[in-house]
């Protein structure tokens, strides 16, 4: 009797996890009944320069005599917001009025111009009431369309210095092999107006790639807040700076009216005393009406009031530009002494005798600056037979010690 009580008891059991198991749960779902349904596409879209609001389109199919609501949340995958896009449309929830077959979410996409993957966002619908859903993920796809390098041409001769000097050591170079700028080294700096001489860029991230080994900054005609060009500026304030030294560096310049390509340094204490008395050197500057010529500059006095600079040119011969090919723009730098160099040929010296009394700021530390810039007072403004956009293309950064 005992056996044939338990053998029940187990029947009993089995049939009862049977039932439980065999009966549908409320997962949140509407009732399959004749309710209108919802249904939306995926969207792959091109990312931009500039940010540009989208509008994902939900469409209601069928009669419906109540109002229709789905909820919605944003799932980032690879795109992530706010970074890659933002929804502006708020409260996470959208109502069919009876009639009412249109609704739309509005999505900002980040634009920008730096090169990246293809992203990818999902918009997840959920707890539909009075209405089914076809599908209940989209999936927004962001196509990169950014190529600051469509139609660049990097030079494949021209002048190259040696890695090595007698009686020096390397110090530090950037020979910019990586995929992107190494910002272990260098900072970008990102405004409008070139900080006091009328420049007319906004200066960006955006503008700088890194090609084949070579640092890419690009000058572009393009509306960016109240600026219409952009471009780049880098420094390696607070991360490399140097006293005395051989420096190199080797480029390909920009050309064309109002262009102003640049590599130059200012002392590491410009923050204390403020410019022109932290001192600036212009290993080369470029305008780009003239296309054969560069300057070496130095820029020194007590304040603004007091500013003087001491420059002088270099051309080069018959029809050659700094375009065409490589040059390198060098620096023998000593105590009491800079020496700008073209191609290891000197064409200007400065020495504490050169500023005619006035403190002479050259015997320490100094950062660098590489930037492009667009309009100024030195090379006045762009006009239509300015080509854009232009390149300064940099194959290295060299500096060596004793």
């Amino acid at each position: 009797m005992k056996l044939i009580i338990n053998a029940c008891f187990v029947t009993l059991v089995a049939a009862t996890i049977c039932f439980w198991g065999c009966t549908n749960e409320d997962d949140g779902s509407p009732e399959d009944r004749n309710l209108p349904t919802i249904s939306v596409l995926d969207l792959v879209i091109s990312e931009g320069d500039i940010d540009q609001t989208i509008q994902l389109e939900l469409n209601l199919s069928g009669d419906h005599q109540a109002n229709a609501v789905v909820k919605f949340a944003g799932v980032s995958v690879t795109a992530v917001s706010p970074d890659d896009l933002e929804i502006l449309t708020s409260g996470g929830q959208l109502v069919f009025a009876p009639g009412e077959s249109k609704k739309f979410i509005q999505i900002k996409v980040i634009g920008d111009e730096l090169r990246e993957a293809k992203e990818v966002f999902q918009i997840k619908f959920y707890n539909p009431s009075n209405v089914k859903l076809s599908n209940d993920v989209v999936n927004i796809t962001i196509e990169d369309d950014d190529n600051n390098t469509s139609g660049l041409v990097i030079p494949s001769g021209g002048y190259s210095t040696p890695t090595t000097y007698a009686g020096y050591n390397l110090a530090w170079a950037d020979e910019f092999d990586g995929t992107t700028l190494n910002t272990a080294f260098w900072t970008y700096e990102a405004g409008a107006g070139g900080w006091g001489n009328n420049e007319l860029q906004y200066y960006r991230e955006d503008n700088t790639s890194i090609v084949d080994g070579h640092l890419v900054i690009t000058a572009k005609k393009q509306n960016f807040g109240s600026s219409n060009y952009t471009s780049s500026r880098l420094v390696t304030k607070g991360k490399k700076a140097f006293k005395f030294g051989r420096i190199d560096i080797r480029a390909a310049l920009p050309e064309g009216q109002g262009l102003w390509p640049a590599l130059w340094m200012l002392g590491t204490n410009i923050d204390a005393v403020s410019w022109p008395s932290c001192g600036e050197i212009d290993i080369m500057e470029l305008t780009g009406n003239l296309p054969n010529r560069v300057l070496g500059t130095v820029h020194y006095g007590a304040n603004v009031a007091q500013h003087q600079y001491i420059t002088n040119a270099k051309y080069l011969s018959g029809t050659d530009n700094f375009q065409d090919e490589f040059h390198v723009f060098s620096l023998n730098w000593v105590a009491d002494k800079i020496e700008f160099l073209v191609d290891d040929v000197v064409f200007h010296t400065i020495t504490p005798a050169s500023l005619n009394g006035a403190q002479y700021p050259f015997n320490k530390t100094f950062f660098f600056v590489f930037n492009v810039a667009v309009g100024g007072t030195l090379p006045g403004n762009p006009d239509n037979t300015t080509p854009f956009p232009q390149n300064m293309i940099v194959d290295y950064v060299r500096v060596f010690q004793q």
